[in-house]
């Protein structure tokens, strides 16, 4: 099914990768989430600009990591969670019977609030999945391995101990090896869900401007209640809020007109640390 025609101004030039008019890669129309049959999320229609930073906002509760885990169908996972409506990946219902979850799963990874590494080497950490794809040969699992820890920075400081307990590394070493671990399996999409909410300010740092450097590489979706934070990486953010005790889309668009010109009452409150 084709996305819905979009309207580019200069400010959506602006705010996309140096030289790309933003692509929507992620269509989402008319979503709902329900536990247990009471809903959590409804009526959510958005699009997902391709290797563009899109950070979600709002209060605990209205719905932003429920809607994070739809986009790679973690929801299966969830006992009496139902989905309705529809979530299209390049062009493709994520849905549709033929879709590989575990393949669709490679391209849209996820890192969790807390650094989640497998009680094994580093080398494990990355080469597990991997060879759970069907990468076997040692030359290229070694050069996978490589380029996922320089792409997040860990070269340099774990690469004379790859054997070693990824355990033993800092939170936010343990973070990035995760972010790696995404990384190794070249994902289009990169689902975040306050990825730094769990370190110290200074590995909170490095994790941000890791972040940083996968835009424009990566289509990276991020969870965060640092209002700081969204406002100085991401090219678009969605508000959330709480209605009727239903979580609610209240606003979306680019960062910089939501957090300066908000366009709803709630998105100007909830900025101005008023309400949320």
């Amino acid at each position: 099914m084709d996305a819905p025609a979009t309207i580019y101004t200069l400010g959506d030039l602006q705010q996309g990768p140096p030289c790309c008019i933003p692509t929507p890669i992620l269509d989402i129309q008319d979503l709902r989430v329900a536990y247990n049959g009471v809903v959590a999320l409804d009526d959510l229609s958005l699009q997902i600009n391709k290797n563009c930073i899109t950070a979600l906002i709002g209060p605990s509760g209205c719905g932003k990591t429920s809607f994070l885990s739809t986009l790679n169908r973690l929801t299966d996972l969830v006992p009496n969670a139902a989905i309705r409506g529809k979530i299209y990946f390049e062009g493709q219902d994520i849905h549709d019977k033929q879709i590989d979850v575990r393949v669709l799963r490679t391209h849209i990874g996820m890192i969790f609030q807390r650094p989640n590494p497998f009680p094994l080497s580093i080398r494990r950490n990355l080469e597990m999945p991997l060879r759970e794809h069907g990468v076997k040969a040692r030359h290229s699992l070694d050069q996978r391995i490589e380029n996922a820890l320089r792409n997040v920075g860990l070269w340099d400081e774990v690469k004379d101990r790859l054997d070693q307990s990824a355990l033993g590394l800092s939170g936010g070493q343990q973070q990035r090896l995760c972010i790696a671990r995404a990384l190794v399996l070249e994902p289009k999409v990169l689902l975040m869900d306050e990825p730094c909410s769990a370190l110290d300010p200074i590995s909170s740092a490095v994790v941000e401007d890791l972040i940083l450097r996968l835009k424009g590489k990566y289509t990276v979706v991020i969870v965060t209640h640092n209002l700081a934070q969204a406002k100085r990486i991401a090219n678009y953010a969605a508000f959330f809020w709480m209605k009727e005790r239903v979580g609610k889309l209240i606003e979306y668009g680019q960062c910089r007109q939501l957090f300066e010109a908000p366009s709803h009452e709630l998105t100007a409150a909830y900025i101005a640390g008023v309400r949320g």
